[in-house]
C-alpha cells in the first residue's frame, strides 16, 4: 500500500520533515520535525513545526506519532512541542540510551534519565506500529549514530541521514558511536528492499551540477547511481572514502544546542530559578 507523503523543507538546516498518512483512515505520523533555532541571537521559533501541524488540521488527519530517525546533531527537534500540542507519541530507536549515556555527562544534563524515558516508545528492528490500515516497520540502520533507524510505511522508507540523494551519497560516520563499516552495512540493508521502494532522505545539500532541492528517490536509483554506495562498491573502499571525507568535515553549526535538546526528545532544559532557560556550551581546550 502507498501512504500519502507531504514534505516540508527547512532551508536553514537543509532538513526534510515528512507528514505521512494512511489515505483510508487519515491516521498520520510526522518524521523528523524541526524546531527553529537562530544561534547568534539564541532565538527559538515553532514556525516550521506549526506549518506541519497546520497541514494536519487542514487535511483532517489524526496524528498518532512523531517518528525520530535518530538524535540529530544539525537541528533541534520539535518532537516535544508537537507531543504537547497534539498528544502524539514520540518514537525513536531503542539504542538512543547509548547516545544519552554519551552526552548526558557532556552537558551535565542531570535532569535526563539515561534509559530513554524522555521518549514515549523505544523501538528496534522487527517491531511494528499500526498507522490506520498501514503498518510502520523498523530497520535498525546504525553507522551515522548507534540509534539510527529506518521506518518503512507501505512502499516508502524514511532513512534519516543514512542515505542522501544519489548525487550526494551518504552520511558522515565520525560522531561518537558512529562507524563507517557499520554505515556501509546499513546502506546495503536499505538497498536490499524492493527496487521500487520510495526512499525519503533526511537532508538535501545541493551538489555541483544541481540547482533544485530533492528529497525522494528509489532503491533502484540508489543502487544504480549513489556516488558512495552504488552496486559494486566494496565495503573496504567505502570505509576508506568515508573516513577520508569525514576527516575534512567541521562539526555541524548546531551540534551543541541540538544534542542537549534532542536527548530530551526535543524538550528544553529546565528553567533556572530566575525563570531563564540556558543551553550549555562545553568549552574544549586545544
Amino acid at each position: 500500500m502507498q501512504p500519502d507523503v507531504q514534505a516540508f523543507f527547512d532551508p536553514a538546516t537543509s532538513t526534510a520533515t515528512y507528514l505521512v498518512s494512511d489515505p483510508a483512515t487519515k491516521a498520520a505520523a510526522i518524521v523528523d520535525p524541526v524546531l527553529d533555532f537562530e544561534p547568534r541571537g539564541a532565538r527559538l521559533s515553532t514556525r516550521s513545526a506549526d506549518a506541519v501541524l497546520a497541514a494536519v488540521r487542514d487535511r483532517g488527519l489524526n496524528l498518532k506519532y512523531v517518528l525520530e530517525t535518530h538524535a540529530h546533531a544539525d537541528h533541534l527537534s520539535a518532537a516535544d512541542y508537537i507531543r504537547r500540542s497534539t498528544g502524539a507519541e514520540v518514537v525513536i530507536g531503542a539504542r538512543i540510551v547509548e547516545v544519552q549515556k554519551q552526552f548526558i555527562p557532556t552537558f551535565e544534563a542531570d535532569d535526563v534519565a539515561d534509559d530513554g524515558r524522555a521518549f514515549d516508545r523505544l523501538i528496534d528492528e522487527g517491531q511494528t506500529l499500526p498507522l490506520g490500515d498501514l503498518e510502520i516497520s523498523v530497520l535498525h540502520t546504525p553507522g551515522h549514530t548507534p540509534a539510527c533507524v529506518t521506518y518503512r510505511i507501505g512502499d516508502a522508507a524514511f532513512v534519516g541521514d543514512t542515505l542522501f540523494m544519489p548525487d550526494y551519497g551518504t552520511a558522515r560516520a565520525d560522531f561518537p558511536g558512529g562507524d563507517a563499516a557499520t554505515l556501509y552495512r546499513s546502506t546495503r540493508k536499505i538497498l536490499a528492499l524492493p527496487p521500487e521502494t520510495r526512499i525519503f532522505v533526511g537532508h538535501d545539500y545541493l551538489p555541483p551540477g544541481r540547482d533544485h532541492i530533492r528529497w525522494e528517490t528509489t532503491v533502484a536509483e540508489q543502487r544504480a547511481g549513489n556516488i558512495h554506495v552504488h552496486d559494486g562498491v566494496a565495503e573496504a573502499d567505502f570505509v576508506a572514502m568515508r573516513r577520508a571525507r569525514d576527516a575534512t568535515l567541521a562539526p555541524p553549526t548546531l551540534i551543541l544546542p541540538s544534542l542537549q535538546v534532542n536527548i530530551r526528545a526535543g524538550a528544553l532544559p529546565p528553567a533556572s530559578p530566575g525563570g531563564h532557560v540556558f543551553l550549555r556550551l562545553p568549552v574544549s581546550r586545544v
